[in-house]
Protein backbone atom coordinates (compact mmCIF):
# COMPACT_ATOMS: atom_id res chain seq x y z
CA UNK A 1 0.00 0.00 0.00
CA UNK A 2 0.85 3.67 -0.64
CA UNK A 3 1.37 5.72 2.38
CA UNK A 4 0.02 8.89 0.30
CA UNK A 5 -3.50 9.71 -0.09
CA UNK A 6 -2.73 11.13 -3.81
CA UNK A 7 -5.29 8.72 -5.86
CA UNK A 8 -3.75 6.08 -7.56
CA UNK A 9 -5.50 5.87 -10.52
CA UNK A 10 -3.42 5.97 -13.59
CA UNK A 11 -0.45 5.61 -11.52
CA UNK A 12 2.65 4.06 -12.60
CA UNK A 13 5.94 2.93 -10.73
CA UNK A 14 9.29 2.98 -11.58
CA UNK A 15 11.05 0.46 -10.37
CA UNK A 16 14.91 1.83 -11.38
CA UNK A 17 16.36 3.83 -13.77
CA UNK A 18 16.20 2.17 -17.33
CA UNK A 19 13.06 -0.28 -16.28
CA UNK A 20 10.42 0.72 -18.06
CA UNK A 21 7.46 1.68 -15.77
CA UNK A 22 4.75 -0.66 -15.14
CA UNK A 23 0.70 0.15 -13.82
CA UNK A 24 0.84 -0.41 -10.08
CA UNK A 25 -0.67 -3.44 -8.81
CA UNK A 26 -2.05 -5.14 -5.96
CA UNK A 27 0.33 -6.15 -2.65
CA UNK A 28 -0.84 -9.83 -3.41
CA UNK A 29 1.84 -11.99 -4.59
CA UNK A 30 1.92 -12.85 -8.34
CA UNK A 31 0.15 -16.42 -9.26
CA UNK A 32 3.68 -17.59 -10.42
CA UNK A 33 5.30 -17.46 -7.02
CA UNK A 34 2.61 -18.61 -5.44
CA UNK A 35 2.45 -21.45 -7.91
CA UNK A 36 5.81 -22.20 -7.76
CA UNK A 37 6.23 -21.68 -3.52
CA UNK A 38 9.04 -19.43 -3.79
CA UNK A 39 9.52 -15.84 -2.23
CA UNK A 40 9.02 -13.19 -3.81
CA UNK A 41 12.10 -11.34 -5.83
CA UNK A 42 12.17 -8.09 -4.21
CA UNK A 43 11.80 -6.39 -0.86
CA UNK A 44 11.37 -2.34 -1.69
CA UNK A 45 12.53 -0.13 0.99
CA UNK A 46 12.59 3.67 0.73
CA UNK A 47 11.41 5.50 -2.18
CA UNK A 48 10.39 5.37 -5.61
CA UNK A 49 9.26 7.72 -8.33
CA UNK A 50 5.32 7.43 -8.96
CA UNK A 51 4.44 9.71 -12.07
CA UNK A 52 1.14 10.88 -12.49
CA UNK A 53 -0.62 13.01 -15.14
CA UNK A 54 0.27 15.99 -13.52
CA UNK A 55 3.35 15.72 -11.74
CA UNK A 56 6.41 13.78 -9.96
CA UNK A 57 6.37 12.89 -7.04
CA UNK A 58 7.98 10.56 -4.31
CA UNK A 59 6.19 8.39 -1.92
CA UNK A 60 7.54 5.32 0.23
CA UNK A 61 6.21 1.77 -0.76
CA UNK A 62 5.37 -0.75 1.69
CA UNK A 63 4.99 -3.45 -0.86
CA UNK A 64 6.67 -6.39 -1.87
CA UNK A 65 6.93 -6.61 -5.57
CA UNK A 66 7.82 -9.12 -7.83
CA UNK A 67 9.80 -8.55 -10.85
CA UNK A 68 9.11 -11.97 -12.51
CA UNK A 69 5.29 -11.44 -12.60
CA UNK A 70 6.03 -7.82 -14.28
CA UNK A 71 8.62 -8.69 -16.63
CA UNK A 72 6.75 -10.94 -18.05
CA UNK A 73 3.59 -8.35 -18.30
CA UNK A 74 5.75 -6.30 -19.68
CA UNK A 75 7.35 -8.65 -22.27
CA UNK A 76 5.65 -8.96 -26.14
CA UNK A 77 4.26 -11.53 -27.45
CA UNK A 78 6.00 -15.03 -27.94
CA UNK A 79 4.14 -15.82 -30.77
CA UNK A 80 3.06 -13.23 -32.81
CA UNK A 81 1.09 -12.96 -36.66
CA UNK A 82 1.22 -9.71 -37.94
CA UNK A 83 -1.18 -9.40 -41.44
CA UNK A 84 0.05 -12.96 -42.35
CA UNK A 85 -0.62 -14.22 -45.68
CA UNK A 86 -0.10 -17.04 -47.58
CA UNK A 87 -0.82 -19.04 -51.00
CA UNK A 88 -0.30 -22.15 -52.32
CA UNK A 89 -0.15 -22.10 -55.96
CA UNK A 90 -3.73 -20.54 -56.87
CA UNK A 91 -5.07 -21.24 -53.48
CA UNK A 92 -5.48 -18.21 -50.61
CA UNK A 93 -4.96 -20.35 -47.10
CA UNK A 94 -4.46 -17.66 -45.33
CA UNK A 95 -5.32 -14.06 -45.49
CA UNK A 96 -4.66 -11.01 -43.33
CA UNK A 97 -4.23 -13.14 -39.93
CA UNK A 98 -3.06 -11.74 -36.82
CA UNK A 99 -2.52 -13.08 -33.26
CA UNK A 100 -0.76 -12.81 -30.71
CA UNK A 101 0.04 -15.38 -27.67
CA UNK A 102 1.69 -14.80 -24.71
CA UNK A 103 3.95 -16.45 -22.09
CA UNK A 104 2.53 -19.26 -20.73
CA UNK A 105 -0.63 -19.52 -22.71
CA UNK A 106 -2.69 -22.12 -24.88
CA UNK A 107 -3.98 -20.68 -27.35
CA UNK A 108 -6.18 -22.72 -29.55
CA UNK A 109 -6.45 -22.61 -33.29
CA UNK A 110 -10.25 -24.28 -33.62
CA UNK A 111 -11.74 -24.60 -36.82
CA UNK A 112 -12.74 -26.75 -39.68
CA UNK A 113 -11.08 -28.64 -41.92
CA UNK A 114 -8.74 -26.48 -44.67
CA UNK A 115 -9.47 -23.23 -42.61
CA UNK A 116 -5.74 -23.13 -42.41
CA UNK A 117 -4.98 -24.16 -38.45
CA UNK A 118 -2.26 -26.91 -39.52
CA UNK A 119 -0.96 -23.99 -42.08
CA UNK A 120 -0.51 -21.53 -39.24
CA UNK A 121 1.68 -23.96 -37.31
CA UNK A 122 4.00 -24.46 -40.08
CA UNK A 123 5.11 -20.88 -40.23
CA UNK A 124 5.79 -20.40 -36.67
CA UNK A 125 8.56 -23.09 -37.00
CA UNK A 126 9.25 -21.86 -40.46
CA UNK A 127 8.14 -25.09 -42.17
CA UNK A 128 5.94 -22.59 -44.67
CA UNK A 129 7.08 -18.89 -45.42
CA UNK A 130 4.27 -16.44 -45.28
CA UNK A 131 3.56 -14.93 -48.67
CA UNK A 132 2.74 -11.38 -47.24
CA UNK A 133 3.10 -10.46 -43.54
CA UNK A 134 5.08 -11.34 -40.58
CA UNK A 135 5.26 -14.07 -38.33
CA UNK A 136 7.51 -13.32 -35.32
CA UNK A 137 8.58 -15.73 -32.48
CA UNK A 138 10.02 -14.10 -29.16
CA UNK A 139 10.19 -10.32 -31.24
CA UNK A 140 12.39 -11.81 -34.25
CA UNK A 141 10.79 -11.55 -37.54
CA UNK A 142 10.37 -15.46 -39.17
CA UNK A 143 13.47 -14.28 -41.53
CA UNK A 144 16.22 -13.60 -39.47
CA UNK A 145 17.98 -15.69 -36.93
CA UNK A 146 19.03 -19.70 -36.88
CA UNK A 147 16.34 -21.58 -38.43
CA UNK A 148 17.80 -24.69 -36.68
CA UNK A 149 18.07 -23.01 -33.75
CA UNK A 150 14.68 -22.04 -33.68
CA UNK A 151 13.42 -25.48 -34.01
CA UNK A 152 15.47 -26.54 -31.32
CA UNK A 153 13.41 -24.13 -29.64
CA UNK A 154 9.79 -25.35 -30.28
CA UNK A 155 8.57 -28.82 -29.42
CA UNK A 156 6.19 -30.24 -32.30
CA UNK A 157 3.81 -33.03 -31.54
CA UNK A 158 1.41 -34.25 -34.35
CA UNK A 159 -1.48 -36.06 -34.92
CA UNK A 160 0.52 -39.25 -36.71
CA UNK A 161 3.24 -38.94 -33.65
CA UNK A 162 5.55 -39.62 -36.20
CA UNK A 163 8.40 -40.83 -34.30
CA UNK A 164 11.15 -42.83 -36.21
CA UNK A 165 10.03 -46.79 -36.27
CA UNK A 166 14.21 -47.68 -35.93
CA UNK A 167 14.58 -45.63 -33.17
CA UNK A 168 13.89 -47.20 -29.52
CA UNK A 169 11.48 -45.03 -27.47
CA UNK A 170 14.64 -43.60 -25.65
CA UNK A 171 16.57 -42.59 -28.64
CA UNK A 172 13.09 -41.12 -29.86
CA UNK A 173 13.35 -39.06 -27.31
CA UNK A 174 16.59 -38.25 -26.76
CA UNK A 175 17.06 -37.08 -30.37
CA UNK A 176 16.82 -33.21 -29.96
CA UNK A 177 18.99 -33.53 -26.85
CA UNK A 178 21.27 -35.26 -28.84
CA UNK A 179 21.79 -33.11 -31.98
CA UNK A 180 22.56 -30.08 -29.19
CA UNK A 181 25.61 -32.23 -27.88
CA UNK A 182 24.34 -33.32 -24.23
CA UNK A 183 26.11 -36.34 -23.02
CA UNK A 184 25.05 -39.40 -22.88
CA UNK A 185 24.13 -40.08 -19.21
CA UNK A 186 22.40 -36.72 -18.74
CA UNK A 187 19.91 -37.47 -21.99
CA UNK A 188 19.69 -41.03 -20.21
CA UNK A 189 18.30 -39.43 -17.36
CA UNK A 190 16.32 -37.13 -19.25
CA UNK A 191 14.67 -40.00 -21.47
CA UNK A 192 13.70 -41.49 -17.39
CA UNK A 193 12.12 -38.30 -16.57
CA UNK A 194 9.98 -37.77 -19.27
CA UNK A 195 8.84 -41.04 -19.43
CA UNK A 196 7.66 -40.57 -15.54
CA UNK A 197 6.30 -37.28 -16.39
CA UNK A 198 4.21 -38.38 -19.39
CA UNK A 199 3.34 -41.75 -17.84
CA UNK A 200 5.19 -44.50 -19.23
CA UNK A 201 6.92 -47.17 -17.57
CA UNK A 202 10.86 -46.45 -17.58
CA UNK A 203 10.73 -50.39 -19.18
CA UNK A 204 9.60 -48.90 -22.07
CA UNK A 205 12.13 -47.03 -23.08
CA UNK A 206 13.99 -50.04 -24.86
CA UNK A 207 11.18 -50.86 -27.13
CA UNK A 208 10.53 -49.76 -30.39
CA UNK A 209 7.15 -48.06 -31.57
CA UNK A 210 5.27 -50.62 -33.06
CA UNK A 211 5.51 -52.30 -30.01
CA UNK A 212 3.01 -49.29 -28.72
CA UNK A 213 -0.61 -48.71 -28.58
CA UNK A 214 -1.93 -45.51 -29.96
CA UNK A 215 -1.71 -44.01 -26.18
CA UNK A 216 1.74 -44.59 -25.59
CA UNK A 217 3.16 -43.26 -28.94
CA UNK A 218 1.25 -40.43 -28.16
CA UNK A 219 2.81 -39.89 -25.13
CA UNK A 220 6.42 -40.55 -26.10
CA UNK A 221 5.61 -37.94 -28.80
CA UNK A 222 4.70 -35.45 -26.44
CA UNK A 223 8.22 -36.47 -24.19
CA UNK A 224 10.35 -36.31 -27.40
CA UNK A 225 8.61 -32.59 -27.43
CA UNK A 226 9.29 -31.45 -24.46
CA UNK A 227 13.34 -33.43 -24.25
CA UNK A 228 14.94 -30.46 -24.70
CA UNK A 229 12.63 -28.19 -22.45
CA UNK A 230 11.78 -26.02 -25.41
CA UNK A 231 9.69 -22.58 -24.45
CA UNK A 232 7.11 -23.05 -27.30
CA UNK A 233 4.95 -26.22 -28.25
CA UNK A 234 2.89 -26.78 -31.01
CA UNK A 235 0.20 -29.43 -30.90
CA UNK A 236 -1.48 -30.43 -34.28
CA UNK A 237 -4.60 -32.66 -33.26
CA UNK A 238 -2.08 -34.51 -31.32
CA UNK A 239 -5.31 -36.60 -29.59
CA UNK A 240 -7.69 -36.41 -32.89
CA UNK A 241 -6.96 -40.27 -34.01
CA UNK A 242 -7.20 -41.69 -30.00
CA UNK A 243 -10.41 -43.35 -28.80
CA UNK A 244 -12.44 -41.69 -26.61
CA UNK A 245 -11.15 -42.88 -23.45
CA UNK A 246 -8.25 -42.71 -23.82
CA UNK A 247 -8.14 -39.04 -25.34
CA UNK A 248 -9.74 -37.79 -22.42
CA UNK A 249 -7.25 -39.82 -20.24
CA UNK A 250 -4.27 -37.84 -22.32
CA UNK A 251 -6.66 -34.68 -21.98
CA UNK A 252 -6.52 -34.40 -18.28
CA UNK A 253 -2.59 -35.47 -18.57
CA UNK A 254 -2.18 -32.42 -20.80
CA UNK A 255 -3.80 -29.66 -18.08
CA UNK A 256 -1.66 -31.67 -15.60
CA UNK A 257 1.15 -30.92 -17.55
CA UNK A 258 0.59 -27.24 -18.11
CA UNK A 259 0.33 -26.13 -14.99
CA UNK A 260 3.71 -27.40 -13.96
CA UNK A 261 5.06 -26.52 -16.93
CA UNK A 262 4.06 -23.60 -17.93
CA UNK A 263 4.59 -24.13 -21.63
CA UNK A 264 3.68 -21.27 -24.20
CA UNK A 265 1.28 -23.30 -26.87
CA UNK A 266 -0.60 -23.25 -30.03
CA UNK A 267 -3.04 -25.93 -30.08
CA UNK A 268 -5.27 -27.05 -33.04
CA UNK A 269 -8.16 -29.22 -33.26
CA UNK A 270 -11.67 -29.11 -35.01
CA UNK A 271 -13.02 -30.53 -31.84
CA UNK A 272 -15.04 -27.49 -29.82
CA UNK A 273 -15.22 -29.19 -26.26
CA UNK A 274 -11.36 -29.89 -26.48
CA UNK A 275 -10.50 -26.38 -27.34
CA UNK A 276 -13.01 -24.97 -24.00
CA UNK A 277 -11.15 -28.09 -21.61
CA UNK A 278 -7.61 -27.14 -22.84
CA UNK A 279 -7.42 -23.36 -23.77
CA UNK A 280 -6.44 -20.22 -22.21
CA UNK A 281 -7.73 -18.51 -25.41
CA UNK A 282 -9.96 -19.93 -28.42
CA UNK A 283 -8.84 -18.38 -31.90
CA UNK A 284 -11.81 -19.27 -34.30
CA UNK A 285 -10.57 -19.78 -38.06
CA UNK A 286 -12.62 -19.78 -41.12
CA UNK A 287 -11.42 -19.87 -45.24
CA UNK A 288 -8.06 -18.53 -43.70
CA UNK A 289 -9.12 -15.81 -41.60
CA UNK A 290 -9.35 -15.07 -37.94
CA UNK A 291 -13.12 -14.89 -36.64
CA UNK A 292 -12.71 -13.68 -33.57
CA UNK A 293 -10.41 -15.02 -30.04
CA UNK A 294 -12.13 -15.50 -26.73
CA UNK A 295 -11.78 -17.27 -23.62
CA UNK A 296 -14.09 -20.62 -22.95
CA UNK A 297 -16.66 -19.05 -20.89
CA UNK A 298 -16.77 -15.85 -23.24
CA UNK A 299 -16.76 -18.43 -26.72
CA UNK A 300 -19.78 -20.47 -25.46
CA UNK A 301 -21.63 -16.35 -24.67
CA UNK A 302 -20.43 -15.24 -27.67
CA UNK A 303 -22.93 -13.93 -30.54
CA UNK A 304 -20.58 -13.91 -33.45
CA UNK A 305 -22.19 -16.02 -36.16
CA UNK A 306 -19.82 -18.52 -36.53
CA UNK A 307 -19.19 -19.04 -32.37
CA UNK A 308 -22.84 -19.59 -31.83
CA UNK A 309 -23.00 -22.23 -34.52
CA UNK A 310 -20.18 -24.15 -32.76
CA UNK A 311 -22.31 -23.92 -29.46
CA UNK A 312 -25.19 -24.64 -30.96
CA UNK A 313 -23.40 -27.82 -33.21
CA UNK A 314 -21.76 -29.38 -30.04
CA UNK A 315 -24.98 -29.46 -28.14
CA UNK A 316 -25.19 -29.73 -24.32
CA UNK A 317 -21.95 -30.41 -21.75
CA UNK A 318 -19.88 -27.63 -22.94
CA UNK A 319 -19.91 -25.63 -19.68
CA UNK A 320 -18.72 -28.58 -17.87
CA UNK A 321 -15.54 -28.85 -20.74
CA UNK A 322 -15.05 -25.22 -20.20
CA UNK A 323 -14.78 -25.78 -16.48
CA UNK A 324 -12.06 -28.50 -17.36
CA UNK A 325 -14.31 -31.38 -16.79
CA UNK A 326 -14.99 -30.20 -13.34
CA UNK A 327 -18.40 -29.85 -13.24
Amino acid sequence: MLRSPTRRAGTVLALSKGRPAVRLTNSSPCQDCRREQRPLQIQCHGYVLLRSMRSLRYFELATRVCLASMEERLAGPVIEFREVGYTAGSTQILSGFSLSVHKGETVVLLGRSGSGKTTSLKLVNRLLTPTSGEVRVNGIPGGEGDVIRLRRGIGYVIQEVGLFPHFTVARNIGVVPKAEGWPEDRIRARVQELLLLVGLPPELASRYPHQLSGGQRQRVGVARALAADPEILLMDEPFGALDPLTRDELQREFLLLQQRLHKTIVFVTHDLREALRLGSRIALMESGRLVTVLPPHEFLRSTDPLAAAYVRAFGDGLESAANRGTS
